[in-house]
């Protein structure tokens, strides 16, 4: 029996298929450091995304140089990376920091798909959104209720402090207001990175 599944997103890796092949020359590369393994092993998860390289060989055969012709990727741009969304026709061109995060921003953001960045949980993924996008503070104070009725059912112990920063997070909002979210953001993003925050 032949097993068919439809991914709701495709995001290609377009690269020379000379680095692909030649990741230790001199002045190359490695894939792994563009992050393509790292997101594909993140995105095995994931029924709805397929991660793949492309190598575009601009000689000999000349391998994909049709598809590198029909989506006008250059070899001076490699690495190139387009997101297929299922039912759009033009794939969308990759956008920002290109390292694993930035990735999954930009998946993300153009796809229902989710993939969760480091430390973040599915379920209060998805009830932070609830939160930030209602103004109406009695329906915030029942996502975060039920934000807390996750964090008490959680089993594994590794992601209990995860759970405990998204409840933290909503109480400030509730308590301080829309402003405290880019205060923290601000805050969190001119801590010098590398850094180890204890609690």
């Amino acid at each position: 029996m032949l097993y068919k599944h439809i991914y709701k997103c495709l995001l290609i890796f377009i690269t020379s298929l000379q680095i692909a092949i030649s990741i230790n020359a001199k002045g190359l590369t490695p894939l792994d450091s563009w992050s393509f393994d790292k997101l594909a092993a993140a995105s095995r998860s994931s029924l709805d995304l397929l991660v793949a390289e492309v190598g575009i060989k601009d000689y000999g055969d000349k391998e994909n140089m049709d598809l590198g012709e029909r989506f006008d990727v250059k070899k001076e741009d490699f690495p190139v990376v387009k997101l297929f969304i299922n039912g759009k026709e033009d794939p969308i061109p990759f956008e920002g920091q290109f390292n694993l995060e930035g990735l999954k921003k930009f998946i993300q953001k153009y796809a229902d798909v989710y993939i969760g960045l480091e430390n973040c949980l599915e379920t209060f993924d998805r009830l932070a959104v609830k939160f930030v996008t209602t103004k109406n503070e009695e329906e915030r104070k029942q996502i975060l209720k039920k934000a807390e009725e996750e964090w008490d059912g959680i089993k594994n112990p590794s992601e209990e402090p995860s759970a405990e920063m998204y409840v933290k997070i909503m109480r400030k909002v509730i308590q301080k207001g829309d402003d405290f979210i880019n205060s923290e953001k601000d805050r969190v993003e001119g801590l010098p990175q590398n850094s180890c925050i204890k609690r």
